[in-house]
């Protein structure tokens, strides 16, 4: 089957057909109209590059660091929940995919595999997507245990007080299939998601995620880990300074892969409002419709260090397991080095504003050059 795929949104055909309704529509679905799903991928389609020419191009560094780490390419697997509803090997394949690709994997607090689990697939840079349960012991808890299993980084969640409203998991009536659980919860009697009138995870989230959550708990979940931590989930210069005063080691860019509020802004339009505002003092990272190498120079061009991919992974998880993740990671890969050399990049360094134009700066032509 692999032979005929050539590019990465292939694969989201394929895991439609092989996974049961609930499951792909949870993973594919978007919140109210899916105007910002939609989005997320075509404002990527209204930024143009502006290639230079005749430069030396016989070798590519795609190589960069992140939070201290070395990595082979600024393309990281974002979290998303519930892997094994897609593939029996769920989080312990897209871990082995990430290690083999030399990249970093971010595992959800929702995973159905354990902070332990997942160290136990064998080396590799991870970091730990964190939402914050009223008890605060429990967040605790988990945090030291990430911690202890070799886990680099915490990616706090900040964009959901109350999950977003997906109609589809409404519809459906969304639950964690009875088989598996949320392993990261297990012991602590949370793991088990209860059936319910509308979305399971909706209920539970009500139930259990904290909507009080603010600023404050920023600087508290530094008081309990040494584990630098990102902020997930900013789209603002506003927020953007306030997570540099908090004390954030970096920030996501993120909508939520559209799933939280509709209308919002996609990613790729948010990002050089909330790079400059970010002044060079922390890196900011972007997730949200990445599916071309073409993206990722694009959101490197505006200032990100780096981006996340999320849909793409559990839909080729779906399709052929660990396999379809490595090949993911792959072609993301490859189109990237090829978009790099045909626009005159040799390292990241290299890849500047000036490698594209937006539709902001066609509206004001500003002489930028």
């Amino acid at each position: 089957m692999s032979m005929e795929i050539t590019n990465v949104t292939e694969y989201e055909a394929i895991a439609k057909q092989k996974l049961p309704k609930m499951v792909f529509d949870y993973y594919a679905s978007g919140a109210d109209d899916q105007w910002t799903l939609k989005d997320n991928r075509e404002a990527f389609s209204r930024i143009l590059f502006r290639p230079r020419i005749l430069i030396d191009v016989t070798r590519i560094d795609m190589t960069t660091t992140v939070l201290g780490y070395k990595i082979s390419m600024p393309i990281m697997i974002a979290p998303t929940a519930m892997q094994k509803m897609a593939h029996p090997e769920g989080e312990y394949a897209t871990a082995r995919a990430a290690s083999a690709a030399g990249t970093i994997m971010t595992l959800s607090s929702w995973a159905t595999s354990s902070v332990e689990e997942v160290a136990s697939t064998g080396p590799g840079i991870r970091f730990f997507q964190l939402y914050v349960y009223k008890d605060r012991n429990v967040v605790a808890q988990l945090v030291r245990r990430a911690e202890r299993a070799g886990f680099k980084a915490i990616a706090l969640t900040v964009d959901t007080p109350r999950l977003g409203r997906r109609e589809a998991d409404i519809k459906n009536r969304f639950t964690l299939p009875p088989f598996l659980t949320l392993k990261n919860f297990e012991g602590l009697d949370l793991g088990k998601m209860d059936k319910a009138d509308d979305s399971g995870l909706a209920s539970y989230v009500a139930g259990q995620i904290d909507r009080s959550l603010s600023w404050k708990d920023v600087k508290w979940l530094q008081t309990i880990t040494t584990m630098p931590i990102l902020v997930k989930g900013v789209l603002t210069a506003e927020d953007t300074r306030l997570a540099v005063q908090a004390g954030a080691a970096g920030i996501i860019v993120s909508n939520h892969g559209a799933r939280q509020l509709d209308y919002v802004p996609a990613t790729i339009s948010a990002l050089e409002e909330v790079v400059k505002a970010a002044q060079g003092r922390v890196p900011v990272f972007l997730d949200g419709g990445v599916r071309r190498g073409t993206d990722v120079f694009k959101a490197l061009a505006l200032g990100a260090s780096g981006i996340f991919i999320g849909r793409p992974v559990v839909f080729s998880l779906a399709a052929e397991g660990e396999a379809g993740v490595r090949k993911v990671l792959q072609m993301l890969r490859d189109e990237f080095e090829l978009t790099m050399t045909l626009s005159g990049c040799t390292s990241l360094k290299e890849i500047t504003r000036n490698h594209i134009v937006t539709e902001g700066d066609r509206l004001r032509p500003m002489p930028r050059l």
